[in-house]
């Protein structure tokens, strides 16, 4: 039997404004398929377009020391302890791809304490969980801690950020019972 995607409904690509359908149609290109929130957003299309527009700022900045392996393994184990099936899934096969390493994505997303990671990546995820979960207890100490690690304000700023926009989209994901499309699940695996 198969699943749908989302308790919402999935519009055509066809029916969707151009901007949308060509950003969809890009994802699609470069990743061989659509990920399913992709999809699902797309229903609501100045949402789709705002979510994108942060998620892009955030994701895909320029700027700042944090490397696109170091968003992903914030996503993912943030997303883990918001229960977030399809954002553990889809950022964890992102992380297997951005840090080259098959089995990192699954240590963190169990737990980052015992995952084969750096001291500056247990910081990070350190506080970017206490941001999860804890936000209002993020204090001066917290700011030393990652300050030792050469993280800056900048730095400090985007894994909040990071960690705050993903618990809207993990908590949106679980309300609608988003499904994580099945290709997520070979990504950044040798195959045997």
């Amino acid at each position: 039997m198969t699943m749908p995607i989302s308790r919402f409904p999935v519009p055509e690509l066809s029916a969707l404004p151009d901007d949308i359908r060509e950003k969809i149609l890009a994802v699609q290109e470069k990743a061989g398929f659509v990920p399913n929130f992709f999809l699902t957003l797309a229903y609501w299309p100045d949402e789709f377009r705002a979510f994108f527009a942060y998620h892009d700022a955030l994701m895909l900045k320029k700027t700042g020391n944090l490397s696109k392996a170091d968003r992903e393994m914030i996503v993912t184990a943030t997303s883990a302890k918001n229960n977030c099936l399809y954002c553990v899934v889809a950022h964890g096969a992102i992380l297997r791809i951005y840090s080259k390493n098959a089995l990192v994505a699954d240590q963190v997303a169990v737990n980052h304490l015992k995952a084969d990671i750096t001291p500056r990546e247990k910081a990070m995820l350190d506080f970017a969980i206490k941001v999860c979960l804890d936000s209002q207890a993020v204090g001066d100490r917290d700011y030393e801690v990652l300050r030792q690690y050469s993280f800056d304000d900048e730095d400090i700023w985007d894994i909040a950020a990071i960690t705050a926009f993903f618990g809207l989209s993990n908590r949106m994901a679980n309300v609608i019972s988003m499904r994580p499309n099945e290709e997520f699940f070979l990504m950044g695996r040798s195959p045997r």
